[in-house]
């Protein structure tokens, strides 16, 4: 009997951590979007493995942000546009979501294009696709509490092991892949220094704390579940960036050694198929299918909680289309309004997306800015403060993504 009540508790505790876990997973994998695949698998394609070594001091920084992110959550049990407002005004907060809103648009058009030019790889034409699963996005989320939903978003997330999958079909050479990995290879180049800003810009974007944030906040998680929630967050992220290593590890092992060049995830899928077979050409589909419905489910929602949170609107998906209809509307608009970009003829979606891109990178190192100094207030986070290790961390990110971005906005103006 005794051993029963033991095994029993264990039980009822692990249920209780998988109960939790959820809001990190989620959140770095909808980075791994449509936008982002493409980004990795050009990483892989023009490079090889020389930048695999910067994916993996980048997924540091992702974990200690994330982190950040998810404890002043559960401290506050407040969203990240919420807190902005209170403690930096209006006119602050108005202009992060403007630029929020426009960058998340972008990103979203992106994923529709990633779902029509997935499902065009088996066949089915992008205006039968596009207005289907527009319509069953919305649905999933007009429909569902956020425990039903985040069941269903941890769901699409299973559909990532096709890359690890992939990278396996095609046989790399591991040691090579391993030595990459920690050995630093940086190429001198215009081209080189842009290509590793990208992977840094995707795998590190404003959308993922705001939804990581709200989400928490939505869910109801409290200080209590700090600990729980810590280890969804690390393992969001490296799990997240695990997809990514393979990813560029695909695309190194066939496409850079057949000296094919590619813009797109649908292009590497393609390319794929003639190199490893239609077996791998498919698994990098089915991936990109499920990565770009799962970002365009999430990219809308994260705008909804982050601009509803920064005006005092009602939000939240346990609140019926009536009690919250500005939460509603908005990631409705976002899906209908993506999938009619999509369908119209001659829109130049690429440029769509690398203008929104920019205004995201932009945006990026004041949102990560606005968290650190909101996390080292004692005021709000307490005996959880930043610590000086972490503190350190975010700001040398900070720093960097900066020097970054004002590195890729000169290059785009001057064209250098």
């Amino acid at each position: 009997m005794k051993k029963f009540k033991v095994t029993n508790k264990f039980l009822q505790k692990s249920l209780y951590v998988l109960s939790i876990i959820g809001p990190g997973l989620i959140t770095v994998n909808a980075g791994n979007d449509a936008g982002g695949i493409a980004t990795y698998a050009a990483v892989g394609a023009l490079y090889g493995y020389r930048m695999l070594w910067g994916l993996l001091l980048i997924t540091f920084s992702l974990a200690v942000i994330q982190e950040m992110n998810a404890r002043m959550a559960v401290v506050t049990g407040k969203g990240l546009s919420d807190l902005i407002r209170e403690n930096f005004g209006v006119k602050v907060t108005f202009l992060a979501m403007v630029i929020l809103f426009v960058a998340n648009l972008g990103v979203c058009i992106g994923d529709f294009a990633g779902i029509a030019a997935s499902l065009e790889l088996f066949g089915v034409a992008k205006f039968v696709s596009v207005p289907l699963m527009a319509v069953f996005i919305w649905y999933v989320i007009i429909k569902g509490s956020y425990s039903r939903l985040e069941k269903i978003l941890l769901l699409f997330t299973v559909v990532f092991f096709s890359y690890i999958i992939t990278a396996f079909v095609v046989k790399p050479n591991w040691s090579e892949v391993f030595k990459a990995t920690v050995i630093p290879s940086i190429i001198p180049r215009k081209d080189y220094i842009l290509t590793f800003i990208g992977m840094i810009g995707t795998t590190i974007t404003p959308y993922m704390q705001f939804y990581l944030q709200g989400s928490i906040a939505d869910k109801g998680l409290s200080l209590k579940d700090y600990k729980y929630e810590k280890l969804d967050v690390y393992f969001g992220a490296f799990w997240g960036d695990l997809v990514s290593f393979f990813i560029i590890v695909t695309t190194a092992a066939t496409l850079y050694k057949a000296g094919i060049k590619i813009e797109t995830a649908q292009d590497a899928a393609l390319a794929l198929k003639p190199l490893a077979g239609q077996y791998a050409s498919l698994l990098f589909g089915i991936g990109l299918l499920g990565a770009s419905i799962l970002a365009a489910i999430v990219i809308p929602l994260s705008t909804a909680y982050a601009v509803t949170e920064a005006f005092g609107f009602e939000r939240g998906l346990d609140k019926s289309f009536g009690e919250a209809p500005v939460f509603y509307g908005i990631f409705t608009f976002m899906i209908f309004i993506s999938a009619l970009l999509i369908l119209l003829p001659k829109i130049s979606l690429v440029g769509i997306m690398l203008a929104t891109q920019q205004l995201a990178g932009i945006l990026s190192p004041i949102i990560l800015i606005l968290m650190v100094l909101l996390t080292s207030k004692k005021e709000l986070m307490g005996e959880l403060v930043n610590n000086r290790l972490q503190s350190i961390i975010v700001w040398v990110t900070v720093i960097f993504i900066i020097i970054l971005t004002i590195t890729l906005v000169m290059a785009s103006f001057f064209n250098f």
